[in-house]
């Protein structure tokens, strides 16, 4: 039997639900069971919780930061100029996004473009009221009327399912990690000089460490690509939703998928997430596990469904 547009959002967004409630529980345990190697349960829990406690505080304070100047960053990031609808070239982009922005019942955008022959797209921004959307030179060019609004149609979803908050987290959170790494590493090496058998002070700081290693450059990359993953498809859904038109937006996948690479990108992997396809040259994925996006056949497939 078919499923319908609301039970792959609704499978989509439960799916999301474990995979992020996982990344605190995965950091705790991981810092836990590294550090109970080299000390007694009692020091254990001790550690982890002197650890765990400021860490999450840290990243929260750090996402409201990044809350207040994401979007400004992420568009300078990729090049993105404005455009206005007193301009003519794109009075029928806007007419796109304003019938897109009524059938999804949200505020309309503003409007970015990228000056790239590539097709490829994105949205940001910290609230529907004041998201954005990017879209490529060669995303409008290149596709018709119908397959661009199924596009934006995903976009929007993206602002209307917060997705773009929940990637600002995620990003974040692995920055803050990354900084804390280094600091209980330095502390580490220099309580490295110490002989004193009963002082395991710099063995446990190594441990901590070694589970922050593990945390940022294993386990994160897995659960935030995961994350991903489960949203493109969610968006998908929601775009297919809002413009009645799976079959556009499919349309639309296979021509962006023959020619995504956004060039201005190639060091922004961060951002390759918030694209509707992968904006990275291919040699950047050794594994679908790390992938940003789910198999383009695979998102074909599910609108085909609908």
């Amino acid at each position: 039997m078919n499923k319908t547009v609301y039970d792959h959002i609704r499978s989509n967004n439960r799916k999301t639900a474990a995979l992020v409630a996982a990344f605190p529980l995965v950091f705790i345990a991981l810092v836990f069971l590294f550090v109970w190697i080299v000390a007694p349960l009692e020091l254990a829990l001790e550690t982890t919780a002197m650890v765990a406690a400021p860490t999450i505080v840290a990243c929260l304070v750090w996402m409201l930061i990044s809350w207040a100047f994401g979007d400004s960053m992420m568009l300078s990031s990729a090049g993105a100029k404005e455009i206005h609808e007193d301009e003519k070239e794109y009075k029928q982009i806007f007419r796109s996004v304003e019938n897109v922005a009524l059938a999804a019942g949200l505020p309309r955008p503003r409007v970015y473009i990228i000056e790239d022959d590539s097709l490829n797209a994105f949205a940001t921004g910290r609230t529907p009221k004041d998201a954005s959307v990017a879209l490529t030179r060669g995303i409008i060019n290149k596709l018709d009327r119908l397959e661009l609004e199924g596009v934006i149609a995903h976009e929007m979803a993206h602002i209307g399912n917060r997705d773009i908050r929940l990637d600002m987290l995620l990003i974040t959170g692995v920055g803050v990690t990354v900084f804390a790494a280094d600091i209980i590493f330095r502390m580490a090496l220099s309580g490295g000089g110490k002989r004193d058998s009963k002082d395991n002070t710099a063995a446990i700081l190594f441990m901590v460490w070694a589970a922050f290693m593990v945390f940022n450059f294993l386990i994160t990359p897995l659960l935030r690509m995961a994350i991903s993953r489960k949203r493109e498809f969610a968006a998908d859904a929601t775009g297919a939703f809002i413009t009645r038109n799976p079959a556009a937006l499919a349309s639309a996948l296979r021509k962006i998928s023959k020619d995504c690479r956004v060039e201005v990108l190639d060091k922004r992997k961060s951002m390759a997430a918030m694209c509707i396809a992968n904006p990275l040259s291919t040699r950047e994925f050794f594994s679908e596990a790390f992938a940003t996006h789910p198999k383009t056949d695979e998102r074909i497939r599910r609108l085909e469904s609908m």
